[in-house]
């Protein structure tokens, strides 16, 4: 049992899925935050009570954003002896680093692995903040010393064992050892933002050193750096983590160990440890990982992969975006999907005023796909800015779009669509560098996992259907004839001019022997789009209609699929079914399918696995309503598979789905 002693509702749900462990156990345990004044108060209800207590705190890897903006954590410490920032006594992570029997050659190995993709993505604690700018050290000569300014009064500094003089020492030993115009002083955020005051930049005026008065990704600031003086900032640990010569003032949880030039020992420290050690003792073991879409502890490996889409997305996402011609309707969809720490987000209604707006901002055009004319297009040429295409993404949601149902993954392509093969898209180049993409081997790997979730589960773009698949004949071949939007961009553009009619004429033409199931396309059969082909023209070439049948259900019980430009096609694909294309959708031309055009453009030759990663892990961006965060594909499957997964339209967007399905009912 736990009793929890925390500021607010919402941070006791946000820890909870971290503690399950410790609130299953029948004793009673007392756990508080960090040095709060909560925690003075859980302490001594604890003494009070004879009951043990567990110290929390933020972990190393927290969130993309600050948890004062509301963003769930994704690690936490759980400490029952101290706290990792109080060198005044010891804590759990000392006292496995003092000890001995946990190191092992696959931890050493997860290790080196983590530290490796933290660096590669320039991950910390916090992930908010841009890169910082190439010119940023300008023409400083090396040794570059930055030095790292903390905020008056927090724990970390005073139980760490430093005050206002540790960092007076600081920076006279910095100015003792090397000229003023080689150091850089980092500003905390916090005081950048006019919350909170520092230590250094008072102290540094009138010496001739600059101050970084910006805010910056951790790692990104550190790269331009030789030497680094801290006094207990986790930026020392991540200057370690890229092979900078750190100096500690105070006594950080790395210090101590004989990896930092420390000027405050620490006796009870008494092993020599290696930079994998400490961080598998810290990040690895000490630090636990929830990851927040379904949670679920996970690993670290896990909670780095989400943590790097998540800023790998905000940062896609940085500057200013003019939006046209979304409907009502779309707009909070083209919000959350475009929203980044560093970016703003406008609607118009005329398209010349957002072309203007984005170049006067510095900005692109994103416009929702099917209303990108060539008039947008001129404007934005005109203009000098980019002009950017939104269209929904291949898992999207449970039930249709055109019934607000909100979707889990949009693609925005600053190049073309993937729907249009008349012009390039991202998609094409992401799957032409396929093959040598440097992640090749880890992309295919988690391709092949998420297919199988997908088979597994019967996952499609929107996943309708509840009626069984019929008997059908054995000893013939079986054939889909997925039906399409008529209207429909893919079709428009990547139809070569043919029709559902069009198709089901050649298909029939093609396998006179075979028996042929043709679908509607789901919205069509609502009624939301247009494309309704009588069944009576339809039957003069398809043997079967299905309806309400779940796309997933029905490609296991095909042997072909033959299509103009629909995602079954690619479905279909995924479940190792052959598929014939007749017009140009974004799955053709790879070597994977049946093809009557050609695709000069498409060179490379892919297996399923590089098609899926391409497609599914790396053009489109998936969004978590419920965290209001990025995800990646596995994530959002897996909410979708939640009971209550899909987020639906707001009650005013469920009343008109309601009264448009009651009208066509009273229709029929």
């Amino acid at each position: 049992m736990l009793k929890f002693f925390s500021c607010s509702l919402n941070h006791n749900q946000a820890v909870m899925p971290f503690l399950k462990q410790e609130a299953s156990e029948e004793e009673m345990l007392v756990a508080g935050w960090g040095h709060k004044p909560t925690a003075d108060r859980a302490r001594r209800y604890a003494a009070e009570h004879g009951l043990p207590y567990i110290a929390l705190e933020d972990g190393f890897l927290r969130s993309l954003d600050l948890g004062c903006r509301g963003a769930q954590p994704l690690s936490l410490v759980v400490d029952s002896t101290g706290i990792y920032y109080d060198a005044g006594g010891p804590s759990d992570l000392e006292t496995m680093l003092n000890g001995s029997g946990w190191e092992t050659p696959e931890l050493a190995d997860s290790a080196r692995r983590a530290m490796r993709d933290i660096v590669r993505f320039r991950l910390s604690k916090y992930n908010h903040a841009p890169d910082a700018p190439k010119g940023v050290w300008g023409e400083t000569p090396s040794p570059r010393v930055l030095l790292i300014d903390q905020t008056t009064g927090d724990a970390s500094v005073t139980l760490g064992g430093a005050d206002e003089d540790t960092f007076r020492e600081m920076l006279e030993d910095a100015l003792a050892a090397y000229p003023p115009q080689q150091i850089r002083i980092k500003t905390h955020p916090d005081v950048i933002a006019g919350k909170k005051t520092g230590y250094l930049a008072d102290a540094a005026c009138g010496r001739g050193v600059k101050v970084i008065a910006a805010d910056y990704a951790p790692l990104s600031l550190l790269a331009g750096a030789d030497v680094v003086y801290t006094a207990t900032s986790q930026m020392g640990f991540e200057a370690l983590l890229l092979g900078k010569d750190v100096h500690c003032f105070g006594i950080p949880f790395y210090a101590g160990w004989g990896l930092t030039n420390d000027r405050r020992p620490c006796p009870r420290r008494t092993k020599r440890r290696s930079l994998p050690e400490v961080f598998a003792a810290a990040y690895l073991l000490y630090a636990r990982y929830v990851n927040p879409i379904h949670g679920e502890r996970c690993d670290i490996h896990d909670a780095i992969g989400l943590l790097a889409e998540q800023r790998a997305r905000n940062e896609r996402n940085r500057g200013y975006h003019a939006c046209v011609g979304f409907r009502w309707w779309k707009r909070p969809y083209a919000r959350a999907y475009l929203q980044s720490t560093g970016g703003e987000t406008a609607f118009f209604r005329d398209k010349r005023r957002a072309a203007l707006s984005a170049w006067a901002k510095g900005g692109d055009v994103v416009a929702w796909s099917s209303g990108v004319d060539e008039t947008l297009q001129k404007l934005c040429d005109d203009a000098g800015v980019t002009l950017a295409r939104m269209e929904d993404g291949f898992i999207r949601s449970i039930g249709l779009g055109s019934d607000f149902n909100w979707p889990y993954s949009l693609v925005v392509d600053r190049k073309g669509i993937y729907y249009d093969p008349s012009r390039p898209s991202e998609l094409e180049d992401i799957l032409n560098a396929m093959p040598e993409h440097p992640d090749h081997a880890a992309l295919l790997k988690r391709a092949a996992a998420l297919r199988d979730l997908i088979l597994q589960h019967g996952l499609t773009k929107y996943n309708t259907g509840t009626a069984p698949v019929p008997d059908l004949p054995k000893g013939k071949t079986i054939i889909l004839v997925p039906g399409q939007v008529e209207d429909d961009a893919s079709v428009r553009s990547g139809g070569f001019g043919m029709g559902n009619m069009d198709l089901l004429r050649a298909v029939r033409e093609a396998r006179p022997d075979a028996f042929i199931l043709y679908k509607p396309h789901p919205d069509v059969e609502s009624g939301n789009r247009q494309g309704s082909l009588p069944d009576t023209a339809a039957l003069g070439c398809a043997d079967g209609i299905l309806r309400d049948v779940s796309m997933g259900s029905l490609l296991q019980a095909v042997d072909e699929v033959h299509t103009l430009t629909s995602q079954t096609g690619f479905e279909a694909l995924l479940r190792g079914i052959t598929v014939f294309t007749y017009g140009g959708p974004f799955y053709a031309g790879w070597g994977l399918t049946h093809d009557r055009q050609t695709f000069p453009r498409r060179r490379a030759r892919l297996c399923l696995d590089e098609l899926t990663a391409g497609t599914l892990l790396l053009y489109p961006t998936y969004y978590d309503w419920q965290t209001g965060n990025f995800c990646r594909a596995e994530d959002a499957c897996r909410r979708l598979l939640q009971p209550g997964g899909q987020m639906r339209g707001r009650i005013w967007a469920r009343f008109i789905t309601a009264a448009r399905g009651f009208l066509r009912g009273m229709g029929r």
